[in-house]
Parts: structure tokens; sequence; C-alpha cells
């Protein structure tokens, strides 16, 4: 994990240039035009409402939200994430970690309140705003401020240092700069556009701390006004946190040690166009999953004359969430729009488990439902049916 380092600055030279989008060339236009196609193909599986595409859709959320607070140290399961996303007490999860993914989910929400806005606007106020949502657990971290002294980026491990920030009295017209660029700019592919946007902010490092948070969350808000597909599903914030080795080296590579925005910035758009070659590939797979998953256990609970809305425990269940009956009712209020008691919740628990298709842990408010044999059955069933994931660099062989 790195480490940011605050310091004051007594140098007074301003600088306005910021990194300069590379030119698109050929081997980037064909994995843009992969990329336009695979997410075409989820827009039309999405097209028409149903209730697994909610599902999916919320899971996703969790995932981007699990993925970029991973890198910076904060970790938790895929379903507490999602518990903290619900407005839920997680099970495992220390205070200050819980605080770090709300804000986050909260910027992130915003995000997705900006989607369609029409008088919407670029500039240095929404970044600030975006992240004293993010970081206003903690003060001393200056939430919705620019930093106010030098900064560097520190490896914990070695002690060294890896990445020094422009000088403090270039941040402020820096950043804006980068706002009046994403007015203003609408020219080339909106993926370029939000991946430069990710970049400059990193390499601006604006922030005493939450900057790669910050810098992948605006990425998000790029290519969610952009209209391609909802920001939910175009997110490479899951990818970022699989591979984050590869996300501090490119960086390093494209910075060389200091704020350097004459260098070339190509390794870093490959670098990006390559994780959303792969997350999109991901997601489409997901969505044909839980496409199928949700038919197989619509049919089971109607064979089993169950009641439907259980099919929301025992899909989240299956994915090995573990159920308890707050987040259940939760996940039924932001699915169905439907109110029901923690009586009614305690019912649908209980039937599923007493038909063998939920494990019951714990006792009382501590008791939580996992997935029984015949779900996981399902599940077996369709990874088996999986086609080997590519993984191949789609530059390998490009100039």
């Amino acid at each position: 994990m790195y480490d940011s380092i605050l310091i004051m600055s007594d140098d007074n030279q301003v600088s306005r240039v910021i990194f300069e989008t590379p030119k698109v060339r050929a081997a980037e236009e064909a994995v843009i035009r992969e990329i336009d196609e695979l997410n075409e193909r989820l827009r039309l599986r999405l097209h028409n409402p149903s209730r697994w595409s909610g599902s999916l859709r919320r899971v996703q959320f969790a995932r981007a939200v699990q993925g970029s607070n991973s890198i910076e140290g904060y970790n938790a399961s895929l379903d507490d994430t999602a518990a903290i996303d619900l407005g839920q007490a997680p099970l495992d999860v220390d205070e200050e970690t819980r605080l770090a993914l709300k804000g986050y989910a909260d910027a992130m929400t915003y995000v997705l309140q900006l989607h369609k806005e029409p008088n919407f606007h670029f500039g240095e106020q929404l970044l600030r705003s975006l992240h004293f949502m993010m970081m206003g657990h903690d003060l001393r971290n200056r939430p919705g401020l620019w930093r106010a002294g030098a900064i560097w980026v520190q490896n914990e491990a070695s002690g060294e240092t890896v990445y020094e920030g422009p000088d403090v009295e270039e941040v402020a017209g820096l950043m804006h700069s980068l706002a009046q660029e994403l007015e203003v700019s609408t020219h080339g592919p909106p993926i370029v556009r939000a991946a430069m946007a990710h970049l400059n902010l990193v390499m601006i490092h604006p922030f005493r701390d939450g900057n790669g948070r910050m810098g992948r969350c605006l990425q998000s808000l790029v290519l969610a006004r952009s209209g391609v597909l909802s920001p939910v599903f175009c997110s490479i914030e899951e990818y970022l946190g699989q591979n984050t080795q590869a996300y501090y080296e490119v960086l390093a590579q494209v910075g060389q040690g200091r704020w350097n925005p004459q260098n070339d910035a190509r390794p870093w758009l490959r670098f990006i166009l390559t994780a959303h070659l792969r997350q999109a590939r991901t997601t489409l797979r997901r969505a044909q999953e839980v496409e199928r998953i949700w038919a197989e256990l619509d049919r089971l609970v109607a064979h089993r004359k169950l009641n439907p809305r259980g099919t929301f425990a025992l899909y989240e269940a299956m994915i090995g969430f573990r159920v308890r009956n707050a987040t259940y009712r939760a996940t039924i209020v932001s699915e169905d729009d439907e109110e029901i008691t923690e009586a009614a919740a305690s019912r649908d628990l209980k039937q599923l488990h007493e038909a063998g298709l939920l494990i019951s842990h714990g006792e009382k408010r501590g008791r939580y439902y996992t997935a029984g044999d015949e779900l996981r059955v399902i599940l077996r069933n369709v990874v088996a049916a999986r086609v080997p994931r590519d993984n191949s660099d789609p530059f390998a062989d490009a100039a």
C-alpha cells in the first residue's frame, strides 16, 4: 500500500499545463470498438426491466465500491459492502472501513443522480463536493478542500518516495484547467476523455487524501455523462481492485516520480482500455449468468409454492452473501419498493430454510443464512458452462 505525506512548500511558480490526450491510433480504435460492441450487447440485454437486472445492478455497484476501496487498504466482503450500500450494519467491518465504504458509496450514488441531469456542468466545486461526500467522515483530511502543502506518495514497505505532486501553488490553476477541459471538450471517444480525467486528477493529487478514489469516481462520472451505459455497468473499479499492482506500475511509468505533464500518456490509455475490455467481458458474462440463475430460481420457487419475493434471498445466498433479516428487508425495499415487517421477513427466511434451500447459522438477531446444497448445484452448473475468459493483451503486437 502507498501512503500520502503532506508538507508545506515555498515555491510560488504556477503552471496550468495538464497531461495531453494521446492521438488515438488504429490499435486503440479497434479495442474501443470491441468495448462499445460489448456494452451495446449488455444495454440490449438490460433494456427490458426485470427482477434479475435490478439484483445485477445492485451487486455491480457493491463490487465497484469494494474494488476502489480495497486499493486504499479498506477491505470488506462483498456482502458487507452491499449491506453498507443499503444502509445496514456490516458483520465483519471495523468503523473506519465502514465510514470509508459509505463515503465512497455516497459519492458514487451522487454520480448516478447526475447521470441525466439536464443542467449539468463540470467545475472545481463539483469535484470538491464529491471529495467531501467521500472523505467527510475525517476532517483531518480536509474534505472538500485542496491540500494545504506539498504532497508525495510513499511505498510503506520500503519507505521509498514513488511520486511527488505539483507544488501547492499550482493546484488551484491545474484543477481549473482540468474542470475547463471536462466542460468544453466533447471530441474523441468518451472512454478516452474519462481515462485522461482520471490520470490528470491522480497526478495533480489536489487533496490531502482520497486522490485515487476521486480519480476513479471522476472517471465514472465522465463515462456516465456520455450516456453510453449506466455508470454502474461501465465502471472498472472492480478490475482495478483486482489488479492494483499493475495500476500503480502504469501510473509510475507515466509519472516518472513527479508531476511531468509532458510525458507520454499512451501506456496509461492502453492500460485503461484493457481494463474496460476485460471488465466489459466479465459484466456481459455475469449478466447472462444472472439471468439464467434467476430463471432457475423462479422455477424452483414456483414448483415449491414459495413466496416469490424469497427469490432475492436465494440469489444473494447463492452468490455467497450471508442473508440476514435486516438486509433481506432492505433488499426488498430497494428492488421491489415493498415494505415488509421484521416478522414477515422472518417467516420468509424460515420457509426457505425449512425447504432446505437455505442453511441457518446463529441465533436470534445474530442469525444469518447461507446457500443450501440445491442452490450450490445450480451455481456449479452455471459456472461449468462458462466459456474460458480471454485475458490476452489486446496491445501485444501494437506499435
